[in-house]
C-alpha cells in the first residue's frame, strides 16, 4: 500500500473561510501549503502556524507565479506526493445585469472559474497523474457556494461562477477517476467571515434597483454575519476531506431544511415570489 501524505494546498489563505481551513488541518498535523497575495500576509501566518505553514505567492490570476509555486511545493515535498488540493479562492461581484460593469463579471470569472483550471492543471502531477507517483493519491475539494445550486438576484456574476464550479468539478471528478484521485464539492452557505463587512451599492445609487438592492442586501448581511461558525465550518471541511469514500457534493449551512432542503423542492416560480415579495416588490 501506497504511504498517504499528510500535506495539503488550500488557495486564498490569508483570511476567511482560507485561514479557518489553514489553522483545521494544521491542527490535524498536516504540512499545509497556502497561496497568499501580500508579504505581510505570509509573515502573520508563518509568525501564527510556524514550520506547519508554508506561503506560496500566487494570485490564481497568474499562471506564471502559479507554475513558481509548482516547483517550491515539489521541492519540499522531496519526492513525496501531495495530500489534497483546496480550491477555495474566490472574489465576489454584485449587480443587476442591466448596469453591472462587463469587464468585473469577466475578474470575477478569471478568479473563480479559470483559476480553479490554472491551479488544478499546474498541481494534478503531484496530487497523481504522474506516473509512478510515489504516494497514495491525494483529493481536490472545490469550494462552490449555495449559489451554485440557486440564483439570488444581483448576484448574476458570483452565482454564474458557482454554477460553472458545480460543472466543472462533475467533470474533473470523472476524469480523475483511473487515478484515483477524488473531487469533492463544497457548497457552503453563509459562513461568519470578514466578507460580510464589505461590500458598497453606491455605483447603484441612481438606478431603479436600488431599493431592492438595499432590503436584498441588508438581509443578505444580517443572515451572513449570523451563518455557521468558522470553526465549525472549518472542521467539518477537514472531516469531510479525511472521509475515506467521500459523497460528491457536501451542503454546509445552517437552518439547512428552509434554507436550501426546501427551495430546492419547490418550483422556480415559487421561489421567484418570494423574492419578489420580500426584496422586489415596491411599497
Amino acid at each position: 500500500m501506497q504511504p498517504k501524505s499528510k500535506t495539503i494546498l488550500i488557495t486564498g489563505t490569508s483570511t476567511g473561510i482560507g485561514y479557518g481551513a489553514t489553522k483545521e488541518f494544521i491542527e490535524r498535523g498536516y504540512l499545509v501549503f497556502g497561496s497568499v497575495r501580500k508579504i505581510e500576509d505570509a509573515d502573520r501566518l508563518t509568525k501564527e502556524f510556524g514550520e506547519k505553514f508554508i506561503p506560496l505567492f500566487f494570485d490564481v490570476t497568474d499562471a506564471s507565479a502559479i507554475k513558481q509555486s509548482v516547483e517550491t511545493v515539489n521541492q519540499k515535498l522531496n519526492g513525496a506526493g501531495l495530500g489534497g488540493l483546496i480550491n477555495n479562492s474566490g472574489i465576489s461581484v454584485s449587480g443587476p445585469i442591466e448596469h453591472i460593469d462587463p469587464d468585473k463579471v469577466l475578474h470575477n470569472f478569471n478568479v473563480n472559474v479559470l483559476g480553479i483550471y490554472r491551479v488544478t492543471q499546474a498541481f494534478l502531477p503531484l496530487l497523481g497523474t504522474q506516473s509512478n507517483h510515489p504516494s497514495e493519491p491525494g483529493r481536490i475539494l472545490n469550494v462552490s457556494s449555495v449559489a451554485g445550486k440557486m440564483a439570488p438576484p444581483f448576484m448574476s456574476a458570483y452565482v454564474g461562477t458557482k454554477h460553472a464550479v458545480e460543472g466543472i468539478s462533475h467533470s474533473l471528478r470523472r476524469e480523475l477517476m483511473p487515478f484515483g484521485i477524488k473531487v469533492v464539492i463544497i457548497g457552503p452557505g453563509a459562513v461568519q467571515t470578514p466578507i460580510w463587512e464589505k461590500g458598497n451599492l453606491d455605483e447603484f445609487r441612481n438606478t431603479r434597483y436600488i431599493q431592492s438592492m438595499k432590503k436584498f442586501f441588508g438581509h443578505f448581511i444580517t443572515r451572513g454575519k449570523q451563518g455557521l461558525p468558522l470553526d465549525f465550518f472549518s472542521k467539518s471541511l477537514a472531516d469531510i476531506f479525511e472521509t475515506p469514500n467521500p459523497k460528491t457534493r457536501y451542503t454546509l449551512i445552517k437552518n439547512k431544511f428552509m434554507s436550501w432542503t426546501l427551495p430546492l423542492m419547490v418550483s422556480d416560480k415559487s421561489v421567484d415570489g418570494f423574492f419578489f415579495k420580500k426584496f422586489m416588490k415596491e411599497g
